[in-house]
């Protein structure tokens, strides 16, 4: 990751950190029926940062297991794994790898190849720092929140049904947002 100048962020320290699944959630929402969003949540998942001096050179990885999804409704859980969607058996995992970060006007954004169904195309997550600090057990954790909207349509989650009223029964549009705490390995 490549940037000009170094950011300054309080409390910031180099190594590489883990995800704290206990303490994070990987979700999404999307349009139903034109009318509300559903929003899901993926119970399995993990993820490694290393940073560096320079936060703008610093990486992040990331895997999902697709079959942990949950919805709040096991019928549409068990359609979301079948082939019309995610197609667990053959793509059991969401898998991202930054490939660059940038202080745009004080906001940070990370680049990067978001991998869904077999197929990779470039996002980017709007991530904001949550902050620092040590929990009660001497663990140095770091918290953030990153945010995207990719169109499912990219990714091959073709599957959807005309409505009688006109429209679709599933949007394009999903957002994902990241809320994630993260422990100080080295």
């Amino acid at each position: 990751m490549t940037a000009s100048s170094t950011i300054d962020i309080p409390g910031y320290k180099v190594g590489t950190w883990t995800l704290d699944p206990s303490h994070s959630e990987v979700g999404f929402s999307v349009r139903h029926l034109m009318i509300s969003k559903v929003k899901g949540t993926f119970g399995s998942f993990n993820g490694t940062f290393t940073t560096t001096e320079n936060p703008t050179d610093s990486t992040a990885t990331a895997s999902v297991d697709v079959a942990s999804i949950n919805t709040k409704d096991e019928g549409r859980d068990a359609h979301l794994r079948s082939a019309d969607f995610f197609d667990v058996e053959n793509y059991p995992t969401i898998e991202f790898v930054s490939t660059g970060a940038r202080d745009e006007n004080g906001d940070l954004k990370v680049d990067g190849n978001l991998t869904i169904k077999g197929i990779t195309k470039p996002v980017t997550f709007d991530f904001e720092f949550g902050g620092f600090g040590q929990d009660p057990y001497g663990n140095y954790k770091g918290g953030a929140t990153a945010t995207t909207v990719i169109n499912r349509e990219d990714f091959g989650l073709t599957w959807n049904a005309a409505l009688e009223s006109g429209g679709v029964l599933v949007g394009d549009k999903v957002t994902i947002t990241l809320d994630l705490q993260a422990v100080h390995q080295a």
